[in-house]
C-alpha cells in the first residue's frame, strides 16, 4: 500500500481571485486597470505586442495539392541495369507491385511511368500505367511487351 503525495505543490489550495482587499487578489484581481486584457472573454492569440507576429515574419512557401497522385518514374536504362545486377529477372513480369516489393519506388506511388532514357538489351514483360512512345519503340525493338493498365 503507497501513501498519498503529500508536497507542498499537492496540498497548495489554488488562488480565490475577487474576495475582497485582505486577499491581496480583490479588486482588479490582479489584472491591472482597464485595457483590453483586464476585460473578461479576451485572448490575444499571437499577439507581440505590436511587434510583427512570428507567423507574418516567416515566409510562406509552397502548396500541397490534395488530389494529388503519386506516378513512380523509371527509365528503360535503369531496369536493364537491374537485370544486369540481378535484382530483378528478366523472365519476371515488371510492374509496380514487384518495384515496390523489391523498393525500387516509393511505396506511396499509386501509378508507374516507363520512359525511354538508357538501353533495353533483354526481352522483357512490363506492366505500366502510362509509357512514352520512344519506350514502347525501345521495348519492341528488343523483342519486349508492354501491357497498359486501364
Amino acid at each position: 500500500m503507497s501513501t498519498l503525495n503529500t508536497t507542498g505543490k499537492v496540498t497548495q489550495k489554488r488562488m480565490r481571485v475577487g474576495r475582497g482587499i485582505g486577499s491581496g487578489k480583490g479588486k482588479t484581481s490582479g489584472r491591472g486597470v482597464k485595457g483590453q486584457k483586464s476585460r473578461s472573454g479576451v485572448a490575444i492569440k499571437s499577439f507581440e505586442g505590436g511587434q510583427m507576429p512570428l507567423y507574418r515574419r516567416l515566409p510562406k512557401r509552397g502548396f500541397n495539392q490534395f488530389g494529388r497522385i503519386n506516378i513512380a518514374i523509371m527509365n528503360l536504362g535503369k531496369i536493364q541495369s537491374f537485370i544486369d545486377q540481378n535484382t530483378i529477372s528478366s523472365g519476371d513480369t515488371i510492374n509496380t507491385v514487384l518495384l515496390k516489393k523489391l523498393k525500387l519506388i516509393n511505396k506511396n506511388s499509386q501509378k508507374l511511368k516507363i520512359l525511354a532514357t538508357g538501353e533495353i538489351k533483354d526481352q522483357i514483360i512490363i506492366e505500366a500505367d502510362l509509357i512514352s512512345k520512344a519506350a514502347i519503340e525501345k521495348l519492341e525493338k528488343a523483342g519486349g511487351k508492354i501491357q497498359l493498365k486501364k
